[in-house]
């Protein structure tokens, strides 16, 4: 035996590394799977990081316009009854309490029955159509109420079928389900959603679908809107042999709403299918609607400063001035006295303007927009006229003359070489301004223009809402017949210009619009056009008490109104009736009637069984329509304020007629029933001189106009 010097027993070489290798290999496992544990908790921890960080770096874009673009809507001056609507067919909602609460657990149960409980994704649902792009298949549904609405709603998010674009869905979804509150999000999906029939978003569907508005849809009506939105075009036309499919799909919506407890099983048996009324065909400008819509669209971008993109996005509350009564008392007076063998290329205006702010409150444009764009109240244009006579009464009572002062009245008068006569030849000797007015003396007005000065003629008119350009046409301000109308205007300038006469010499421009407000109310802007003074109180006051005699005694007596009250206006008549005018007031309003050719060709036309004059139709048709909406308005009977002297008239033979004593006032308006007014034409007319007259012309493309010399001299 070897010792070892007592330090222990020999170890045999060896030995000890095989105890241990076993040890070394269970080591070697255990790191590695560290290893790999800790790789995925990287990994991991890498993926919540970045997901952390893309989350945060995800900006909630802005909402794109065509989400928020909202037609505008045209009301009657009352602020309710719609006209019509144009553009986007979206009504924006400003509150969820607009909805009703089974409306609103409608479409949450045809939707998204975890709407309430979710963070505005479905992960599995889009983890299903990622993996679908992923592997090449189609982009499936799935997706929440708050990705419905983050892609429709806000910008950057297109419908295109990505990865990236669904990343991104989900991204804004979760962070727009954290930040923004459930009845937010729900209002917003509920403004956007297409439902079918042309509209966007609740309110317009309830609409389109049931004739009410969103507050007042019934539970059955809410679960119908519910049902459409997957396939609004099945909704929509609601074709007899879709029903049934139609009404399961309703019924699926009943089923959920009980499912969510929102209602009980036995209301859900008690429920009735809500059919939506028959789609209209009928078209939103059909009749007198173009017309209106369009004359208040001209003035939102001519003169208020909107555009196009504006009034069919901007979801505008558009009131225009027009009273639903006046312009169904305008169609009426006019259609039914038009006699049916007139021609069709005749076009007959009428218009009414509010003398003391400019607002037009009624006018008869043409019967159907769909057939006729241009409107005959606004769209086009005819000489005036002895309708024109007026400015030149007030040019010459501003420059100094009075209602005594004389004019010679004899035919002809002989102006730079040429010789113009009066109708008939019908002679007078000096006549005073009242009697030249009365009669509407061509001869007489011709010298008097001579006399002031026609440029101080064409000032008046200026002032008066008449545009330069029109006044100044082919030479028309320098024309020895200037004063007797031969430049031409349309029936709204007329009507407005005389407005001027009722409101003591001060012109508001007409105008379409009240006032307008942007789709939540919050912001309204009032319209109103300033007045300018056209010339003093008195000429105003003097110039119409010529005029009541006009229609007292002179060439516009088919235009009296039966219950006596004051009222004034002046006739207008071209060569041969090519253009035939009375245009008139009382002081509550003030209404211009012209009949005139729509083509350019230089005829003149007739009126089967009136004469072509416009003491005749003309102003039958306006007492017709004064009578009317007089009854309407509750107008009393008003006089005008009094002239610096009541004046007589003169006769041919220089002898003053005696002036009637002023009656008094009525103290009662009473709608007389209306009487068959003789066709004649009152005495002392004058003749039209023969020559021919141009068409009139037609905005915005102004017709080929003669020169002036070739056009026509006023008759009447």
């Amino acid at each position: 035996m070897i010792g070892n010097g007592g330090t222990g027993p020999v170890v045999m070489p060896g030995a000890d590394s095989e105890h241990r290798k076993p040890r070394k290999q269970r080591s070697r496992t255990a790191r590695y799977t560290r290893r790999v544990v800790f790789a995925l908790l990287g990994l991991i921890a890498t993926g919540v990081l970045g997901f952390v960080i893309v989350y945060l770096l995800t900006p909630i874009p802005n909402a794109q316009s065509a989400a928020l673009a909202a037609g505008s809507t045209f009301y009657y001056s009352d602020g309710k009854t719609v006209i019509a609507h144009m553009g986007t067919n979206r009504k924006i909602l400003a509150s969820i309490d607009q909805v009703p609460v089974p409306v609103r657990q409608a479409v949450i149960a045809a939707e998204n029955r975890t709407f309430y409980s979710d963070p505005g994704v479905s992960l599995q649902g889009s983890a299903r159509a990622i993996w679908s792009t992923v592997s090449g298949g189609q982009v499936q549904g799935g997706s929440t109420i708050t990705q419905q609405m983050v892609r429709n709603y806000y910008n950057g998010l297109s419908q295109e079928k990505s990865v990236f674009r669904k990343f991104k869905e989900v991204m804004i979804s979760m962070k727009v389900g954290n930040e923004k509150t459930k009845d937010w999000i729900l209002l917003q999906y509920l403004n956007t959603i297409y439902f079918g029939r042309d509209a966007f978003g609740i309110e317009a569907a309830a609409h389109a679908y049931f004739n009410v508005s969103a507050k007042n849809l019934t539970p059955s009506q809410g679960a119908y809107l519910a049902a459409a939105i997957q396939q609004p075009s099945l909704f929509g036309i609601a074709a007899k042999t879709d029903m049934p499919v139609i009404e399961t799909r309703w019924k699926y919506v009943v089923n959920g709403m009980v499912t969510t407890k929102a209602i009980t099983q036995a209301q859900a048996d008690a429920m009735k299918f809500a059919a939506p009324v028959r789609q209209s065909q009928s078209s939103t400008y059909g009749g007198a609607n173009g017309y209106m819509v369009f004359n208040a669209i001209n003035e939102l971008k001519n003169k208020r400063g909107y555009t196009d993109g504006q009034i069919s996005s901007l979801g505008l509350k558009v009131v225009t001035t027009f009273d639903k009564d006046l312009m169904a008392a305008a169609k009426s007076s006019v259609e039914s006295l038009l006699p049916s063998g007139l021609s069709p290329k005749v076009m007959t205006g009428l218009v009414s303007v509010n003398p003391s702010n400019g607002e037009v409150v009624a006018f008869y444009g043409g019967k159907d927009y769909l057939k006729d764009e241009v409107s005959s109240s606004f769209g086009a244009q005819a000489q005036a006229g002895s309708g024109f006579k007026p400015y030149a009464l007030a040019a010459a009572l501003e420059n100094g003359m009075s209602l005594s002062d004389t004019v010679d009245g004899s035919s002809p008068v002989t102006v730079n070489g040429k010789n113009l006569s009066n109708d008939n030849g019908d002679q007078f000797g000096q006549v005073n301004l009242v009697k030249m007015t009365q009669d509407s003396i061509n001869t007489a007005y011709i010298r008097l223009g001579q006399q002031i000065g026609e440029d101080k003629i064409q000032g008046i008119a200026e002032l008066l809402g008449i545009p330069t350009a029109q006044l100044t046409a082919n030479g028309a301000n320098t024309a020895a017949t200037f004063p007797l109308g031969v430049a031409d205007v349309s029936v709204v300038q007329q009507a407005g210009a005389y407005a001027a006469f009722a409101n003591d010499g001060v012109f508001h421009a007409p105008h379409v619009i009240k006032y307008v407000s942007d789709s939540a109310g919050g912001h309204k802007v009032t319209i109103s056009e300033p007045g300018v003074r056209a010339f003093s109180k008195q000429t105003a006051r003097d110039a119409t008490y010529a005029m009541t005699k006009v229609v007292s005694s002179g060439t516009g007596q088919n235009a009296q109104l039966d219950d006596g009250r004051p009222q004034a206006g002046k006739t207008g008549t071209t060569s041969g009736g090519a253009a035939l005018w009375f245009n008139g007031y009382v002081p509550q309003m003030s209404t211009s009637v012209g009949m005139f050719r729509s083509d350019s060709t230089v005829k003149s036309f007739t009126v089967p069984g009136y004469s072509s004059y416009g003491g005749s139709l003309s102003a039958i048709i306006w007492k017709s329509y004064m009578t009317k909406a007089i009854a309407l308005k509750n107008y009393p009977a008003t006089s005008f304020g009094a002239p610096s002297s009541y004046t007589g008239s003169y006769n041919s033979a220089n002898t003053p007629t005696p002036n009637p004593t002023p009656t008094a006032t009525p103290t009662a308006v009473h709608t007389a029933t209306h009487t068959p007014i003789p066709t004649h034409v009152p005495t002392h007319v004058p003749t039209p001189v023969p020559t021919q007259v141009p068409s009139p012309t037609v905005t915005p493309a102004l017709k080929q106009q003669q020169p002036v010399a070739n056009r026509s001299l006023s008759a009447g």
